[in-house]
C-alpha cells in the first residue's frame, strides 16, 4: 500500500515537472537573414508579450510548454510558433502581396480578396524609396490610370493629379481624405504616411457628390500595440539643377541670322560686322541656378502598450528655386500626434492632429513676360549689367517689343511673401455595442490663416510694359474653415458558416466657411521691400483699391452599404447616399448616388482545381453613379460683386454692377461609371496581375462662363457670366499592372513592376448655343488656341493644318492665297491647307491640329537587394501628348532656338522652317508648325542603400542605420524642344482655384522640373 501511494506521489509530482513554464529565449530575422527589431511577440491566449530588440531579440518568461507564440510586423506576414525549448529563432516571411492585407475602402476597410472595385495601394515602403518633396509625385507611374502634372517645377507649386482621364473643365482633381477627413495632400509629410488608397471606379459612390473625379484615401503611421518606443530619424540633402536647357542661338549665330532677316526684309544689316561677338550671354545659365539646396528632416515617435498607441512626429523641408534662387523657394514644417486607446473593451478612441506652416516665395513664371519667356527671348548679343554696373535695357525697338526685358533685373525686382498656418485633424470613437455591430463617430477639421504680400517696385525697364510708375504693396489675408462630423454603425453578421453580410449606415455633416480681405496701398516709403506695409502707404488710389468676400457652404448626407458574400467566393455590394447642398438653388440641392460592385473568386472553385500555376483569379465588375459639386459658390444667385462708374448729378461715382449672372437650375454633375476587371496571381504568388476595362461618362457638366447678352451688364469690371449644365465627355480605356517577385536566396531578391494605362476622351456634346467653347491663348492678338467640341478630345488645339514650304512663286500662285492670315505669301513661307477647299486661306479653315491628352501612360519600376545593398530604379512614360511651342517671341529681334539654323534659304533647303524676315508673313500663326510631339520617357528615380549590420551599430542603441545616395528626375528622353514635356498648366477658372483643361498644353515657357541629387541617412532607435 505504501508503495502505490509513493508512487501516485511521484506521478503527480512528474506530471508537474511536465506542466510548469520555461523561459524563452529567441532572435527574429527578416527575408535576407538580418536582425529585425520591434517585432510584436505574443503567447497567444495569454498576456505575455514583448518587442524584439536592436539586434532582433526577446525573451519571455513564464511560457508553457507546447504554447503558441504570435509574431507580428507590419509589412511581414503575422506567424504562429509552438513552443518546443527554450531557445527560436523565427524567419518573418514578406507580406507586401498578401491577399490577407486590409485595404480602405471609406467607411470601412476589406481585405484586399474581398475588394470588388478599381482599388489601387501605395505603401510606405515605396514612398521610402522614391523621397517625394511632394506625395503627389509618388503616384506617378505607380499606380495604373493615375497622372499627375506639374503646373510648374519652382518650389511648392501645384500638382495636378487626373484619374482616369479629365472628365470635366473645372475642377477634375480627386478628392482626399485623411484618416477620414478632408485634407490636402500637398500639406503633410510624405513619412507621416503608411498607404495611400486609390478608388478609381463606383466604388467611390459612397462619397457621392465629390467622388466624380476619384477618391485618395491616406492613412498615416499609428504606433503599434505592446511595442516600446522607437525612434525614427530620416534627413536628406542634396542640390538640384536644370534638368534641361533649351539650345538658343549664341550671339554671332544671332546676328548672322538678323541680318539675313533684316536684308530679307529690305531693311539696312544691324550688324555690319559680327567679328567680336562669340557665344555672348547664356542668358539660361544667368537666371537658372547651379547646385540649389534642399533640405529635408523627419523625426517621430511612436509606440504602445496593450491598451494604448501613440505617434508623435515632425518635419522639415526647406527647398530652394532654381530660377531665382532666394526670390524664389518653399519652406514646409509639420508637426502630427496621433494617440488610439480602448477606453473599455468596448470604447475605444482615436485622435490624429497635424499642423502645418507653409512660406512660398514666387517668380513670375508660366506666361508671357515670364521670366525664363525673357531669358530665352533677350539677344545674346546683349550683356546682363552696363559699365555702370546697372541692369541693361533691353532696347524698345519693333523688333524687340515691349514684353521682352532684362531677366536677371526681373528677379531683381520681384518681392513677394506668402505663409500659411494650418492645423487639421479628426477625432473619433468606436463603440461595440453588441456582437458584430460597431458605432463609429469621427470629427475631422481644417482651419487655415494665410497671408500675402507683394511689392511693385517703381522701376523703368526703358518704355516697356512692366515699368512700374507707381509704386504699390498689396496684402492679403485669408481665413478657411471646414468640419465634418461622420457617425456610422456597421453589423457584421456569418450565417451558417457560409454566409457573411456586412452593412453600413451612417449620416455625415459638413460646413464650410471663410473670408479674405486684399488691399493695395500706393506710394511705398523709400521705394523699399523693407517699408512695404500698408500702414505706412499714404498715396491716394485712382481706383477700387480693395476687394474682401465671404461665404459659408453646407452639405448634409446620408449612406448606405451592403456587402454580402457566399463562402468568399461571390462577392457582392451595393451603395447608395443622398446629398444635399447649399451650392444648388431650392429645386436642385438633393442627388442620390447608388453603385453596384461584384466579384467572383474563380480560384476557389472546384472545376478550378488544385492552384498550381495560378493560385489565385478573381473577376469583379462594377456600375455606379458619382457627383461633382466643385464649382464657383452661389452661382444660382445674383451677386453684386461687380465694379461700376455711375454718373450722379455730373459727378463720376464709384458703384457696383452685376457680378454674376444667376443660374437656379444649375444641378449637379453626373458621372456614370463602369468597370470590369480581374487580379489574378500565380508562380506561388510571386506574379501579380491587374487589368481593367472603364468607361467613365460625366454629362451635365457645370461650365463657368457661358456667355450671355451684354445687356444684362456682365461687361462691368468683375462681373461674369452664368454658370450652366452644358456638356458631356465620355472617357474610356484600359488598365493593366503586373508585378514579379523573387526571393532567389537569403542574400538576393527582386521586383519588377509595370503598369500601363490606354485613354481616349471625347467631349460628346456641347450644349451652349455654339457648339463649343473656347480657351487659352496663342501670341498676342490671335484667336483662343483651343477648344471644347463634341467629337474631340477636350482642349483640343484649334488651328491652322501645314503642307510644308513653298519652294518657288510658281507653287505660290498655284495655291489659294493666303492674305487673309496677314500677308500675301511668298517663297519661303508655311503653305496651309484650304481645308474646307473654298479657294482661299482664313479663319474658316482652322480646325483639329492636336490635343495634350496623353494616348497612354506607363510605369517600370525596379527593386533589388542584395544582402545589405538596395538599388531602385523608377520610371514614367506618357505616349501621345501634344504640346503647343508658345514661349518663342516672334518678333523679329527676339531670340530664337537653334532648329532656326535650318531654315529655308533658297528653293530645296528646307521643307519644314521657314524663311525669316521682317517683312509681313503669315507664319505666325497657330498651326501645326507650333504643335509638338510631347511623349516622353522620364527616370523619375533611381537610389542606391546601404544597411550597416546590427553588430556593428548596436553599441550605440541603434537598431537600423541606412545610408543612400539618389537622384529624381535624371533625365527625360523626348523630342520636345521645351523645358518640360509633362508640364501643363491651363486657364484659371472662375473658382480661382482650378485649372481648365481648355489652353492647358500651351507652353509659355514652362518652369522645369529640377534635377535633384540627394544624401540621405535612416536611422532608428
Amino acid at each position: 500500500m505504501k508503495s502505490k501511494l509513493l508512487l501516485l506521489v511521484l506521478l503527480l509530482f512528474t506530471s508537474f515537472a511536465f506542466s510548469q513554464s520555461i523561459d524563452v529565449t529567441g532572435t527574429v530575422l527578416d527575408g535576407s537573414g538580418l536582425s529585425l527589431p520591434g517585432v510584436n511577440v505574443k503567447v497567444k491566449g495569454a498576456s505575455q508579450s514583448t518587442t524584439t530588440d536592436f539586434d532582433g531579440s526577446f525573451k519571455l518568461t513564464g511560457v508553457p510548454k507546447g504554447a503558441t507564440i504570435v509574431l507580428s510586423y507590419i509589412g511581414f506576414r503575422t506567424q504562429e510558433v509552438e513552443v518546443t525549448g527554450t531557445k527560436l529563432t523565427v524567419k518573418m516571411v514578406d507580406d507586401a502581396k498578401s491577399l490577407d492585407e486590409v485595404v480602405v475602402i471609406g467607411y470601412g476597410s476589406q481585405k484586399k480578396r474581398e475588394v470588388t472595385g478599381a482599388v489601387a495601394v501605395l505603401d510606405s515602403k515605396t514612398l521610402d524609396v522614391l523621397k517625394p518633396a511632394r506625395i503627389e509625385q509618388a503616384l506617378q507611374g505607380t499606380i495604373s490610370g493615375v497622372n499627375v502634372t506639374t503646373q510648374s517645377g519652382s518650389p511648392g507649386a501645384p500638382l495636378d493629379i487626373r484619374i482616369r482621364g479629365v472628365g470635366t473643365n473645372g475642377q477634375a482633381g480627386p478628392v482626399t481624405f485623411i484618416d477620414g477627413y478632408m485634407g490636402d495632400l500637398n500639406l503633410i509629410s510624405p513619412n507621416d504616411i503608411e498607404t495611400i488608397t486609390v478608388l478609381k471606379d463606383a466604388q467611390a459612390a459612397i462619397y457621392g457628390s465629390i467622388g466624380a473625379n476619384g477618391v485618395i484615401l491616406v492613412t498615416t503611421k499609428m504606433g503599434k500595440r505592446n511595442s516600446k518606443a522607437r525612434v525614427s530619424f530620416n534627413t536628406y540633402t542634396g542640390f538640384q539643377e536644370a534638368s534641361r536647357k533649351l539650345p538658343m542661338l549664341d550671339a554671332t549665330e544671332y546676328a548672322l541670322l538678323l541680318n539675313e532677316s533684316y536684308s530679307n526684309g529690305g531693311r539696312a544689316l544691324p550688324y555690319p560686322s559680327v567679328t567680336g561677338l562669340g557665344a555672348g550671354t547664356k542668358w539660361q545659365d544667368q537666371v537658372m541656378g547651379t547646385g540649389v539646396p534642399i533640405l529635408n528632416h523627419d523625426l517621430s515617435i511612436s509606440g504602445g502598450s496593450d491598451k494604448m498607441t501613440y505617434s508623435i512626429s515632425g518635419s522639415h523641408l526647406d527647398q530652394e528655386g532654381i530660377v531665382g534662387r532666394d526670390k524664389s523657394g518653399f519652406l514646409r514644417n509639420t508637426a502630427r500626434i496621433a494617440l488610439g486607446a480602448d477606453l473599455t473593451d468596448k470604447i475605444k478612441v482615436k485622435t490624429n492632429v497635424i499642423y502645418t506652416y507653409v512660406n512660398r516665395k514666387t517668380i513670375n513664371e508660366n506666361g508671357l513676360g515670364s521670366v525664363l519667356f525673357n531669358a530665352l527671348n533677350v539677344p545674346a548679343t546683349l550683356s546682363p549689367k552696363d559699365e555702370n554696373g546697372e541692369f541693361t535695357l533691353v532696347p524698345s525697338t519693333t523688333g524687340l517689343g515691349t514684353e521682352i526685358i532684362n531677366p536677371l533685373a526681373q528677379v531683381d525686382n520681384t518681392y513677394n511673401a506668402y505663409n500659411l498656418k494650418k492645423i487639421n485633424g479628426n477625432f473619433g470613437l468606436d463603440y461595440k455595442m453588441f456582437d458584430g455591430f460597431v458605432l463609429t463617430s469621427s470629427m475631422g477639421f481644417n482651419s487655415a490663416n494665410s497671408e500675402s504680400k507683394t511689392f511693385g517696385k517703381q522701376i523703368s525697364y526703358g518704355g516697356k510694359v512692366f515699368d512700374v510708375q507707381r509704386s504699390s504693396v498689396t496684402q492679403g489675408a485669408v481665413n478657411d474653415n471646414n468640419y465634418s462630423f461622420d457617425i456610422y454603425g456597421t453589423y457584421t453578421k456569418k450565417i451558417a458558416n457560409d454566409h457573411n453580410i456586412t452593412g453600413t449606415l451612417g449620416s455625415t455633416i459638413y460646413r464650410e466657411w471663410g473670408n479674405g480681405l486684399t488691399a493695395t496701398g500706393y506710394d511705398v516709403p523709400n521705394n523699399s521691400w523693407e517699408f512695404a506695409d500698408i500702414s505706412l502707404t499714404k498715396g491716394l488710389p485712382e481706383t477700387v483699391n480693395n476687394t474682401s468676400y465671404i461665404y459659408d457652404e453646407r452639405r448634409l448626407s446620408y449612406f448606405g452599404r451592403l456587402q454580402y458574400d457566399y463562402q468568399g467566393r461571390y462577392l457582392l455590394s451595393a451603395i447608395l447616399r443622398r446629398d444635399s447642398s447649399t451650392k444648388f438653388g431650392p429645386g436642385n440641392k438633393v442627388g442620390y448616388f447608388p453603385s453596384f460592385t461584384g466579384g467572383w473568386v474563380i480560384s476557389d472553385e472546384e472545376f478550378f482545381g488544385d492552384p498550381k500555376s495560378f493560385s489565385f483569379l478573381k473577376l469583379r465588375a462594377s456600375y455606379g453613379t458619382l457627383g461633382n459639386d466643385q464649382i464657383p459658390k452661389y452661382g444660382f444667385l445674383g451677386l453684386l460683386s461687380g465694379e461700376a462708374t455711375y454718373v450722379l448729378d455730373g459727378t463720376l461715382v464709384n458703384g457696383r454692377a452685376e457680378g454674376q449672372v444667376p443660374n437656379p437650375d444649375i444641378k449637379w454633375e453626373e458621372a456614370k461609371k463602369f468597370d470590369v476587371g480581374f487580379d489574378m496571381r500565380f508562380f506561388n504568388d510571386k506574379v501579380n496581375v491587374v487589368a481593367d476595362y472603364f468607361i467613365d461618362t460625366r454629362k451635365d457638366l457645370l461650365i463657368p462662363g457661358i456667355p450671355v447678352s451684354g445687356i444684362v451688364g456682365v461687361g462691368a469690371p468683375g462681373a461674369s457670366s452664368p454658370t450652366l449644365n452644358a456638356g458631356t465627355v465620355k472617357n474610356s480605356g484600359f488598365e493593366f499592372a503586373i508585378d514579379y517577385k523573387e526571393k532567389f536566396s537569403d542574400s538576393f531578391s527582386a521586383s519588377f513592376g509595370y503598369n500601363v494605362t490606354f485613354l481616349k476622351n471625347e467631349v460628346t456634346k456641347v450644349n451652349n448655343g455654339t457648339g463649343f467653347i473656347e480657351g487659352g491663348s496663342f501670341g498676342v492678338g490671335q484667336q483662343a488656341a483651343s477648344r471644347m467640341e463634341a467629337g474631340h478630345a477636350i482642349g483640343y488645339f484649334y488651328g491652322y493644318k501645314t503642307d510644308g514650304i513653298f519652294q518657288n512663286q510658281a507653287e505660290v500662285a498655284a495655291h489659294p492665297s493666303q492674305l487673309a492670315l496677314g500677308a500675301n505669301a511668298a517663297p519661303g513661307d508655311i503653305r496651309y491647307v484650304d481645308v474646307n477647299g473654298d479657294g482661299v486661306i482664313d479663319s474658316k479653315d482652322r480646325t483639329n491640329i492636336g490635343d495634350p491628352i496623353a494616348d497612354a501612360t506607363m510605369g517600370f519600376n525596379i527593386q533589388l537587394n542584395y544582402k545589405n545593398l538596395d538599388f531602385a530604379v523608377f520610371t514614367f512614360a506618357s505616349i501621345g501628348n501634344e504640346m503647343v511651342r508658345n514661349y518663342e517671341r516672334v518678333l523679329s529681334d527676339a531670340n530664337r532656338l537653334d532648329y532656326v539654323l535650318d531654315r529655308w534659304t533658297g528653293e530645296g533647303t528646307s521643307t519644314t522652317v521657314p524663311r525669316v524676315t521682317t517683312g509681313a508673313t503669315s507664319n505666325n500663326v497657330l498651326s501645326d508648325y507650333f504643335v509638338e510631339d510631347a511623349s516622353y520617357v522620364r527616370i523619375q528615380n533611381i537610389q542606391l542603400g546601404y544597411t550597416l549590420s546590427p553588430k556593428v551599430i548596436q553599441k550605440a542603441g541603434i537598431t537600423k542605420l541606412r545610408l543612400y545616395a539618389g537622384v529624381n528626375n535624371l533625365y527625360t528622353f523626348t523630342k520636345y524642344k521645351g523645358f518640360d514635356p509633362g508640364a501643363s498648366f491651363g486657364p484659371t477658372n472662375q473658382d480661382q482655384v482650378s485649372q481648365s483643361p481648355i489652353g492647358a498644353g500651351i507652353d509659355y515657357g514652362f518652369y522645369p522640373v529640377p534635377r535633384t541629387y540627394l544624401m540621405g541617412l535612416n536611422v532608428n532607435f
